[in-house]
């Protein structure tokens, strides 16, 4: 069988870098899981091989979340864009509001969902300043008596971030899916946090979702079964055949994120990696221009433009060419777009770095 020996750097912002371990964990367990002989695409999601890969996959995301008994962790279909209708369909009622900060495209596609179903308040429309910054306490509109606070904790296609979480007397609920234990997060504090896998947990095909019992309670309405959050919850995520290989690949990811130090280590890791690039940025006399302020850079998607098109162009095929991919911005945005997820290489940075140096000394 044929192979190559040398992985590019994978700047991708999803389906996106996962960590080399697990990779080569992957590779042997395709083939035969715990010594069973078979495959773990090939093993019955009721068998005991993948009673197991749940619960450890569980148990692992429950000690990084720092989770007690009061929450449920499920593993579901549909990814977070299945999130954006769920979460409606379940809590919202028909004569209530929920609040949603718009920060950009997930959030803009989240508020179309939610309003099949009910009120939505745009507490913040970023829209004004470009998607540049996430909202302070302040420039927040709250409805009292909210059903939900929804939020995207970091935006992809824009690279900004919270700080912290959002203050409101409303449930929280967050979108974490670019940066999904990525840092210490008060996970525990929120009604609801969600997560498509394919950035920072795992493939694509699987959503992490994790909700505090009480707030099950709070379903509004009925829908069928596959759409609500307590029959999946009854049934350990295996109401019908789930994502089987996305909650293995994920649970090793926790596994890794675990030996990486938890969220302390993989923060620090983190913040590393992003002030690699930033500081190449800022420090290349106005040739780079980063598009998020300051106090809302994110740690995970580092965005900035060049002085025309068609040096952002040349960026791109040459980076590449140098063994960087996927670095062109969001079509909706343009410019460029390193996604350094947790599990992306130091030395990855280092290089993008390097290559933005000698770049803008060629062509600044």
């Amino acid at each position: 069988m044929p192979t190559t020996t040398t992985r590019i750097f994978n700047f991708s912002a999803g389906p996106a870098v996962m960590p080399e371990p697990v990779l080569e964990r992957i590779r042997e367990d395709v083939w035969d899981i715990d010594g069973s002989g078979i495959g773990v695409l090939e093993h019955s999601h009721r068998g005991p091989v993948i009673d197991r890969v749940f619960d450890e996959a569980i148990e692992r995301c429950r000690r990084l979340a720092g989770l007690g008994d009061d929450h449920e962790v499920l593993f579901l279909q549909g990814g977070a864009s299945m999130q954006f209708g769920m979460i409606p369909m379940n809590f919202l009622p028909e004569d209530a509001t929920a609040d949603y900060p718009d920060t950009g495209t997930w959030t803009t596609k989240a508020i179309k969902e939610a309003r099949k179903f009910g009120n939505v308040n745009v507490a913040f429309d970023g829209s004004a300043c470009g998607y540049d910054h996430c909202p302070s306490a302040d420039e927040l509109k709250t409805t009292a008596d909210a059903a939900y606070f929804h939020y995207c904790s970091n935006n992809t296609i824009y690279g900004t971030r919270y700080a912290t979480p959002p203050v409101s007397d409303a449930p929280l609920v967050c979108d974490a899916s670019s940066e999904m234990f990525g840092r210490p997060w008060n996970h525990a504090d929120h009604a609801l946090v969600y997560a498509g896998a394919q950035k920072n947990l795992g493939p694509s095909g699987v959503a992490l979702v994790i909700i505090r019992k009480d707030m099950l309670e709070r379903s509004c309405r009925e829908t069928i079964d596959l759409l609500d959050y307590r029959k999946h919850a009854a049934q350990g995520s295996r109401l019908n055949t789930p994502p089987v290989f996305g909650v293995y690949c994920m649970g090793l990811v926790f596994e890794w994120i675990l030996e990486m130090g938890g969220l302390e280590g993989i923060a620090t890791h983190n913040a590393a990696k992003a002030k690699t690039i930033y500081d190449a940025i800022d420090g290349s006399g106005g040739f780079y221009r980063g598009h998020a302020a300051a106090e809302s850079r994110s740690e995970m998607n580092v965005t900035f433009r060049l002085p025309e098109e068609s040096l952002e162009k040349t960026f791109v095929t040459d980076a590449k060419a140098a063994g960087m991919d996927g670095l062109k911005g969001h079509r909706s945005v343009g410019g460029i777009r390193a996604s350094i997820y947790n599990a992306f290489p130091p030395a990855g940075c280092d290089a993008l770095a390097s290559f933005m140096s000698d770049f803008a000394a060629k062509h600044g």
